[in-house]
């Protein structure tokens, strides 16, 4: 016997079916077809666009719990995957109201028509808060998300396949989203008038692994004076430093960190070795609390919006951030020598760390605010201060500026 949830409306050209058999139905956007993924709400009120191509999202289907998504249609400057043609990460989005005629003067393209050029598979129609409230109680859960515009499913075989889904715990999803080969990168942050730049000249030269990583932290890095050089995940910790960086970035990603860090972590312990300045973000940041001999932790219903507070110890502000994770690291496996820099005031987990004796540092939440706040942008000139101490002091050596300019 189906069991149909409260919360869904009577149109059943889409259907989200859990992992224990709850069907939700409602009306069919994007592509036609299934997909798969875990179900998390996001609460952000704006940059939906950005969302839905953030690679960290890969192997999720996201909830979005403010009514309005896609009414201000879309563009080609709001997306965040590096590689324009790539899939988006993102397996599926489930949305309240039905999508309406974009009103921006930015618009390019109808949401619906842009969510089947992206391969995003979408149901409207659902009570997106009654399913928030579900997630917080209950945690994320698998789901199959199906659109058929005659309203022809299999109910059954959509059941086992929903409970046959395998957890996000233990899922190296990185390989989807990294870049295939090195690149760099000069694009500059957007700005009003001109649009996005390009960096003329450079002060230092950072190398990038790519995750699963950003555009708007590659702007925000070239906007810094930084040459930037991409590598794919896979890259060792040698051919990091064969580059001969000023300083090393590691960016956001999807998956379950613990996995990714069985090819990750030993190339991050050489770079931390070696004395380089090294910021993490998200992924990232998890990554390096592993080499540093802590653990990686899953979460509930995790972190994603554009509208959590953190505090900065370093300074005593708080700041208002953009997250997107469902893993954390876990700050009481940390060792002595890792300081505690940021704390989530939403529920007290880790933000952020720093080494006491090294010029490494990393977050856990989006400081390139893409979308979101941009309270956090001061991070990347923390950065830059790390890699122009060191230089000053002359590469190898670890001077007492260069230990304490991320603090």
């Amino acid at each position: 016997m189906t069991s149909t949830a409260p919360w869904s409306e009577p149109v059943s050209t889409a259907l989200i079916v859990f992992a224990d058999g709850t069907i939700v139905e409602g009306t069919g956007v994007g592509l036609i077809g299934t997909a798969t993924g875990e179900v998390c709400f996001n609460t952000a009120m704006t940059g939906y666009e950005e969302i839905l191509t953030d690679p960290s999202y890969a192997g999720q289907i996201i909830t979005f719990t403010f009514p309005h998504v896609g009414n201000v249609g879309t563009n080609e400057d709001d997306i965040e995957t590096v590689n324009m043609a790539q899939a988006s990460g993102v397996r599926g989005c489930i949305l309240r109201a039905d999508i309406t005629e974009p009103s921006n003067w930015r618009a390019t393209r109808h949401f619906d028509q842009w969510l089947k050029a992206r391969g995003i598979v979408g149901i409207a129609g659902v009570d997106t808060r009654a399913l928030t409230a579900l997630i917080r109680d209950r945690g994320m859960p698998n789901a199959v998300i199906a659109h058929d515009p005659k309203g022809n499913f299999d109910r059954e075989a959509l059941k086992r396949e929903a409970a046959g889904l395998r957890s996000m715990a233990g899922l190296d999803l990185v390989p989807d989203v990294t870049a295939g080969q090195t690149f760099t990168w000069d694009e500059t942050a957007w700005q009003d008038g001109s649009g996005y730049g390009r960096r003329d000249t450079a002060q230092f030269h950072v190398v990038a692994v790519d995750y699963g990583i950003k555009r708007n932290i590659l702007r925000l890095l070239a906007s810094q004076g930084c040459r930037i050089t991409v590598l794919p995940a896979s890259a060792t910790g040698e051919e990091v430093l064969a580059h001969n960086p000023d300083g090393v970035f590691l960016s956001n990603g999807p998956g379950d960190p613990a996995e990714t860090g069985k090819y990750a972590v030993p190339a991050i312990r050489e770079v931390v070795e070696a004395g380089v300045p090294t910021f993490g973000i998200c992924l990232g940041h998890q990554m390096l609390g592993l080499a540093l001999g802590g653990r990686t932790t899953k979460m509930g219903q995790g972190h994603h919006g554009a509208n959590h507070p953190v505090k900065d110890f370093t300074t005593g502000k708080v700041e208002i951030t953009s997250m997107n994770h469902g893993f954390a690291l876990d700050r009481d496996s940390l060792p002595a020598e890792v300081e505690e820099t940021h704390v989530s005031l939403f529920d007290g987990s880790n933000c952020g760390i720093r080494l006491k004796d090294k010029p490494v540092f990393s977050v856990q939440y989006h400081p390139e605010a893409s979308p979101g706040p941009r309270d956090s942008h001061y991070l990347f000139a923390r950065f830059v201060d790390l890699m122009r101490a060191r230089k000053e002091a002359g590469a190898g050596e670890a001077p007492e500026e260069a230990e304490t300019a991320a603090g």
